[in-house]
């Protein structure tokens, strides 16, 4: 449990730090979000859930 609460706080930390250093950057990536069809979101998600998983799996194993 330990660990999810330091990732959790690792990808606050380099959201908050991209937002702080290229906040033009970071709307104009939001806006164009918007052009992207939700299918292509949601497999987007998935693939980097199962790599974030295999990720975990092997550092813990």
């Amino acid at each position: 449990m330990n660990e999810l609460v330091i990732a959790f706080g690792l990808f606050l930390f380099i959201e908050g730090i991209l937002f702080a250093l290229f906040p033009a950057k970071m709307k104009s990536i939001l806006k164009k979000l918007e052009l992207v069809k939700d299918s292509q979101l949601r497999s987007g998600g998935l693939i980097f859930a199962v790599i974030g998983f295999v990720i975990i799996y092997f550092i813990k194993s």
